[in-house]
């Protein structure tokens, strides 16, 4: 059998110059909702503190544990059948 290559990094999200996408949103957001509110400084200044919050709280938890933490709270992102209601606790067979 021959080996096969697989990259290290092929999960990761997509990066913009040194930040992944999911740091960026956040000041983007601010930048775009700022340009429309004529408040581009301090909406893109609360976008950076918000995605360097959002940063600490990435390195602190394992992969998907915000996902994890909306479904658990009622915040479900799929309807498929294997998916439970996240506000039954206790299952009764």
């Amino acid at each position: 059998m021959k080996e096969t290559r697989i990259p290290t990094r092929a999960d990761q999200p997509p990066q913009l110059l040194l930040w992944s996408a999911d740091e960026c949103l956040p000041v983007l957001l601010g930048l775009g909702l700022g340009i429309m509110i004529n408040q581009v400084f301090v909406c893109t200044v609360t976008g950076m503190i918000i995605s360097h919050f959002y940063r600490k709280f990435r390195d602190l938890h394992p992969d998907g544990y915000l996902l994890h933490l909306a479904y658990w709270y009622g915040f479900g992102f799929c309807r498929s059948k294997s998916m439970l209601n996240p506000w039954i606790k206790r299952l009764i067979p």
